[in-house]
């Protein structure tokens, strides 16, 4: 069982972000942790079991909490589960937000890898993004993280940005490996419906790169960190070896995981008619969330009940976005039946157009394969 819990609070909203954040809220910080707390035991009752194997805080910005209701946080969280010492156990931050105080407390209860997005190093790009943050700040940040033990820093930086050249994603990238960090994961961006960056797309106040310099700017990405020793292990994340998120790895495997707090979902096991397991999200407002969680509402979350053969597409959807690929040996045991029975005739179309290959009992994307991502995963929905 993985932990996801998410902490909605920012200081300002970025610019193309749609996620459950909220900028000035932090009136509501306490009552919003007393929440978690309350869903978490009830949560954890109904669980088959307590033991945690992964733990991912994210927002919104977590650095944002003060350090004494973080405190709040872990301890309760360390008093309702199980987490045994030295897993995984990670908390987004900004590096406009971080202090020394935040990062002792969550080190002394048990936080051993931080995730901050970087996104751009020129200030040009990060003011676009509506980033509160300078690369100063990044590089400051990370070695105070290290300063307090916290060794494994994850950057996210993001490409096909309005404005950006593919020089600037060379100095992004360049700037980034200056940091050495174990772990760095590389988006392209998506303008998301009723965000200020979308509108101002929309109005021709900014302008995206053309597609082949998007795909030149990721190609530079897999390219230069290769060569820097990261091993592509997804198709936007990549690590030194041994560094690869188990948390997210963890989603990808459809191992079963608990979310808690405002929009958090949740994937877990049930034996209830013809589903598999039941995908269940929060409300996304604090205060529709918080009310659910003092009412004991629980219907207020939205809940999907994935049948066998959802299960079976998500495990294609999911595994073909990993460089391993798809397991034939896992994909029986999870399901019952072969993969080649399921999806072998598609599979092998695939392959005679170089889109799939299969190597020692594993399925994966194809360098064009990856290219074409969602085209594949609709042939694969009409089986």
């Amino acid at each position: 069982m993985e932990l996801y819990i998410h902490l909605p609070f920012c200081k300002s909203k970025c610019r193309y972000c749609d996620f459950a954040s909220y900028a000035g809220c932090e009136k509501h910080m306490t009552s919003y942790v007393e929440a978690l707390l309350t869903e978490a035991e009830t949560a954890a009752r109904e669980l088959p079991t307590r033991e945690i194997e992964t733990v991912f805080i994210g927002g919104g910005t977590p650095s944002l909490l003060p350090a004494d209701l973080l405190e709040l946080l872990l301890s309760g969280i360390h008093h309702t589960f199980e987490l045994p010492r030295g897993i995984e156990f990670t908390t987004e931050a900004n590096p406009g937000t971080l202090t020394m105080p935040w990062l002792e407390t969550a080190v002394k209860y048990g936080v051993n890898r931080l995730s901050m997005g970087m996104q751009a190093f020129q200030p040009e790009l990060l003011k676009t993004l509506g980033r509160i943050h300078s690369f100063d700040q990044v590089k400051e940040s990370v070695n105070m993280a290290r300063s307090t033990g916290i060794s494994n820093i994850s950057l996210d930086l993001m490409f096909g940005l309005p404005g950006q050249s593919i020089e600037h994603w060379r100095e992004t990238l360049r700037a980034a490996l200056s940091l050495q960090p174990q772990h760095l994961s590389c988006y392209g961006l998506i303008p998301e419906e009723n965000t200020p960056l979308k509108a101002d797309l929309d109005a021709g106040r900014l302008i995206l790169p053309d597609e082949e310099d998007e795909r030149i700017m990721y190609d530079e990405a897999i390219d230069l960190l290769s060569v820097n020793g990261y091993e592509q292990y997804e198709i936007s994340n990549f690590a030194r070896p041994g560094f690869a998120c188990h948390h997210n790895l963890g989603y990808w495997r459809q191992i079963p995981y608990l979310g808690l707090g405002a929009s958090a979902s949740s994937m877990l096991p049930t034996t209830s008619g013809k589903a598999v397991y039941l995908r269940q999200t929060n409300p996304p407002g604090l205060q529709e969330y918080m009310q659910m969680v003092k009412s004991e509402n629980w219907s207020r979350r939205e809940t999907i009940a994935v049948t066998r053969d959802d299960a079976k597409f998500e495990t294609m959807m999911l595994g073909l976005r990993t460089t391993q690929g798809i397991s034939e040996l896992a994909f029986d045991e999870m399901h019952g039946i072969s993969l080649n029975a399921c999806y072998g005739a598609k599979l092998a179309d695939l392959e005679k157009r170089g889109l799939v290959c299969s190597q020692s009992g594993f399925w994966r994307l194809t360098r064009r394969g990856m290219d074409v991502q969602n085209a594949i995963l609709v042939e694969l929905m009409d089986e």
